[in-house]
């Protein structure tokens, strides 16, 4: 499993303009009003070859009343729970406040390691006074950056690695396939599990988040073996309170990470939420296969159109993955849920589907002699071979003249052209563009 490295603090002291510049791409809203990261935004981030999941905390708010920074506090107590290191920005132009004492009392008793981060630090002439007075705060040496123009912040990520727990290997030698169930609490996901186990061994309820922990089982279907790992589990602790959504997206990224195959389960009556669109998306960049499970299919109204018509709906939804098969079931009666282990099944090969050299290259050129590359000041993109390099999701390498020339309709393109040729059903599939030398 990836390591969780989460960035706390008070409103407006940078902390995702630090998100932004680690992930690499700007996923955060970045504003100069106070507790505008209103939910943890998630990002896969890397550094020296070792990979980490960066959660982008709400600014903390101790003492508020607020119901909104209330509920913003909690998150971010959420993100420190699951946590192997805290990142705690602080402002280096404002200075120490009372806010700040008061988060790093909080974060002294998380007992987790902390770094505190002394931010917007432009001019490192006379550092040493500028960040002085955060030693009050009794959590070690402050750790001068500017997130804004990227200063010091890859000498903070090799501080952060000296903390990371060492990787764990020895799941990579278990050859059954790993399925995760995931989505928002109470729209099944246990309920699934128990059904194809064929056997009540997760406790079910109508309350979100009764199930305890994630859960491992193993299920046998003839001579083939899998993992279900079962991620309704939330743990109820002091200070987590019952905001059970946020600590369910943390538990679901874990437990992607360690999958196949994910099953993503949707509550087929409320459809697609916004929440739905953040777990499954992760999903999705992480390159796993997917299955999209539309539960509780037995409490929509419906006629001989209605599959059709909400299938449609759901790809408008999500666009990003047009390539993942859905099913409807019912884990109450049992409607369809066996038949999901069948598409599993399917989906696992095409993850791990490879293609000739010769027979890609084929596709490839009757592609570019059906819509001619992109262009740009009388320079034309040339695409001079391409070959697989990978699996697990698929992965492509297009050797090219000018690789800034190829744009990303283009590439999108390709894909289709992949995808009409060799399936690759329910995987991502990545494109990878290099400059032939």
């Amino acid at each position: 499993m990836k390591p969780i490295i989460a960035i706390v603090g008070r409103p407006n002291v940078g902390k995702s303009t630090l998100f932004n510049r680690i992930v690499g791409y700007r996923t955060s809203i970045v504003e100069n009003e106070p507790g505008v990261t209103r939910d943890r935004i998630y990002g896969e981030g890397e550094w020296l070859e070792r990979k980490f999941i960066l959660i982008d905390t709400g600014g903390i708010e101790p003492n508020s009343e607020d119901v909104l920074l209330k509920d913003i506090r909690w998150q971010a107590e959420l993100a420190i729970e699951e946590a192997d290191v805290i990142l705690f920005l602080v402002d280096g132009r404002e200075g120490l406040t009372a806010t700040d004492r008061e988060i790093a009392q909080m974060l002294r008793k998380s007992q987790k390691p902390v770094i505190l981060v002394v931010n917007k630090i432009e001019n490192y002439t006379d550092v040493e006074m500028k960040i002085f007075e955060f030693y009050e705060l009794g959590l070690g040496d402050p750790f001068p950056i500017s997130a804004e123009h990227g200063m010091q912040v890859g000498d903070l990520l090799d501080k952060v690695l000296t903390y990371l727990p060492e990787k764990e290997e020895e799941e990579e030698n278990d050859e059954r396939l790993k399925i995760a169930i995931i989505g928002r609490p109470n729209v099944g996901k246990s309920s699934l599990t128990n059904y194809l186990l064929g056997q009540k061994r997760v406790i079910v309820s109508d309350i979100p988040g009764t199930t305890r922990d994630a859960i491992d089982t193993v299920l046998k279907r003839g001579d083939q073996e899998y993992i279900l790992i079962d991620t309704a589990g939330i743990r109820r602790k002091k200070k987590i309170r019952e905001n059970v959504e946020y600590y369910s997206v943390i538990r679901s990224l874990r437990a992607v990470d360690r999958s196949d195959v994910v099953l993503m389960v949707f509550d087929a009556v409320e459809g697609v939420t916004e929440q739905d669109k953040k777990i499954v998306g992760y999903a999705h960049e992480a390159g796993k296969g997917l299955i999209l499970v539309f539960n509780k299919w037995d409490l929509v109204e419906k006629d001989d159109k209605t599959m059709q018509i909400y299938t449609k709906r759901v790809y408008e939804e999500l666009k990003f993955l047009s390539y993942a098969p859905i099913i409807f079931t019912s884990a109450l009666t049992g409607k369809r849920v066996m038949e999901i282990l069948d598409i599993v099944d399917f989906v696992a090969e095409e993850h791990a589907k490879r293609v000739t050299t010769g027979l890609l290259n084929e596709v490839v050129e009757e592609a570019v002699a059906m819509m001619a590359p992109p262009s740009d000041k009388g320079k034309r993109l040339k695409i001079y071979y391409a070959t697989q390099v990978s699996v697990k999701p698929p992965t492509f390498v297009f050797f090219v003249n000018e690789p800034e020339l190829m744009h990303f309709s283009y590439l999108r393109y390709l894909e289709n052209n992949l995808r009409e040729a060799f399936g690759f059903n329910g995987t991502p599939i990545r494109l990878l563009v290099r400059k032939r030398d």
